[in-house]
């Protein structure tokens, strides 16, 4: 099908799609942007689901964060599927949906105990529905620092973990290697902070960072699965778990498509919502930038990102509290598609050289624009030089080295990792939604009223110190099990 006859499928409806249109008449309310989907149900009907591999009939695995039965690919450098493609990408799922809230629970130990049943019920009432996978729905939750700060100052018992009389943070992974280097103690989970490089544009506000109990991260092929899952975990039933909760945010939002041959869902859907610089997203793109975003060599295999697997980096092996737990990283970005490909980098060759590293001389572009190529790895002298030569540095070049193992390295498991081996899992995905302004928050950004190109960008790592070097996320993620060893805790991020 040609993009005309794909386009003239959502026609009528592009010029005049306003966020009225696309939250579906929320009213400005949390609890009816929850059950809105807005122009998200296109996906299914414009999307054929990826043929997906039967799931084994097993229970979940304890990493939560890890999407269970999520295939590989061989993709050509346009990004689709091919008998002579030889770049492995991983096949996400069509939906990701991230609901951050507060906790709306008293903090005394009974309240905690009593919400920390009610919500594991409503969680094994979800894994019973559906399997942790694509074709199901896989749940992710998240808890922050200022649960553990605010609902857990100290530890009331004695556990094989931790004595009674534990003060925060003292019972939070600590990482390692950052605390040798610093010579005192540095925890594996960080609050956000901000950066030098964040400098909004004109008419924006300073950067936020957020203060949210919990994230729950739904990942599905099917938006009915999503939706089931967000009213088990957010409805306001006595058998679902919403009480509990004082939602901030819903970030909904898309990935993939075009791997086998389709139109992708940025092109489309930044088509139908009519998002300035549409008409340059290439017709396959994973992402709304033009690139492959999930390269298998570029995603942490296995349970690599969790605290306690490599050696040496947290104190989780062989018996932490929060073993195969991770951290996760959040945040909301922009993106201005008309600064990107019309402005700064209007020639596939130079946004090749500011996602890779500048210098690069790239084989012309396999298909209008999309970028499906391996990485080059670089050292950190090799960046320095091209700051110095180019007054610019790659994106994928500059994190080689912080970002992956730099020597071989077995794990706590026995799994051999060859020097290189990326450690953090990525799990962003674009949105047309900011999903800020139409909170009750009074200091939302308010960028806009309509839809908006984004991305949610999501990262798991062992700790917060790999990603750019420092800490940058606030966020632990913890495998809910039949122990019943975690009560319900939170999440901070950063928009």
């Amino acid at each position: 099908m040609t993009d005309k006859n794909e386009n003239e499928r959502t026609g009528g409806s592009r010029a005049n799609l306003s966020r009225r249109r696309l939250l579906q008449g929320t009213g400005g309310t949390l609890g009816a942007a929850l059950a809105s989907v807005g122009i998200y149900k296109m996906i299914d009907s414009m999307a054929k689901p990826p043929d997906r591999p039967a799931a084994a009939d097993s229970p979940p695995i304890q990493e939560q964060y890890i999407l269970q039965n999520e295939q590989v690919v061989m993709v050509n450098g346009a990004g689709v599927k091919s008998s002579k493609g030889g770049i492995a990408v991983r096949v996400p799922a069509l939906h990701d949906h991230v609901i951050t809230a507060r906790l709306n629970v008293p903090t005394s130990a009974k309240a905690l105990q009593e919400a920390q049943h009610h919500f594991e019920s409503a969680l094994l009432g979800l894994e019973r529905q559906f399997p942790p996978t694509p074709t199901g729905v896989s749940t992710t939750v998240a808890w922050g620092l200022p649960y553990f700060h605010h609902y857990i100052p100290a530890l009331g018992k004695t556990s094989g973990f931790f004595k009674a009389g534990t003060r925060y943070p003292a019972y939070l992974p600590v990482d390692l290697m950052t605390s040798k280097t610093e010579g005192h103690t540095v925890y594996a989970l960080q609050e956000a902070r901000t950066f030098p490089s964040d400098q909004p544009p004109p008419g924006f506000g300073p950067v936020r960072l957020e203060q949210n109990d919990v994230a729950v991260l739904l990942r599905s092929d099917s938006l009915a699965n999503i939706k089931a899952a967000q009213n088990a975990l957010f409805g306001p039933g006595s058998n679902q778990a919403g009480s509990l909760f004082k939602v901030t945010s819903i970030r909904q939002g898309f990935s993939g498509g075009g791997f086998y041959g389709q139109q992708g869902l940025p092109s489309k859907l930044a088509l139908a919502a009519n998002i300035p610089g549409a008409q340059s997203i290439p017709r396959q793109a994973q992402g709304f930038l033009g690139f492959a975003t999930t390269l298998d060599s570029n995603m942490g295999p296995g349970n690599i990102a969790s605290l306690e697997t490599l050696p040496g980096l947290t104190d989780q092996w062989p018996n932490g509290y929060f073993k195969q737990g991770t951290t996760m990283h959040l945040s909301h970005l922009f993106q201005d598609l008309v600064t990107w490909y019309e402005q700064n980098y209007p020639q596939y060759p130079d946004r090749v050289q500011a996602m890779l590293q500048p210098g690069l001389s790239p084989a012309p572009a396999p298909a209008p624009g999309t970028l499906a190529l391996q990485p080059p790895g670089q050292s950190e002298a090799e960046v320095a030089r091209g700051v110095q030569r180019y007054h610019a540095y790659g994106h994928t070049g500059s994190m080689s080295k912080v970002d992956s193992t730099t020597s071989p390295t077995t794990s706590h498991y026995g799994k051999a990792y060859p020097t290189g081996t990326t450690i953090p899992q990525r799990g962003d995905f674009d949105t047309l939604d900011n999903p800020f302004h139409y909170t009750s928050d009074p200091t939302a950004d308010h960028y806009s009223k309509k839809p908006a190109a984004g991305l949610h960008f999501i990262q798991f790592q062992p700790t917060t110190a790999i990603s750019f070097g420092s800490p940058w996320t606030a966020t632990i993620q913890i495998r809910h099990s039949l122990s019943h060893r975690v009560a319900p805790t939170p999440a901070s991020t950063r928009s």
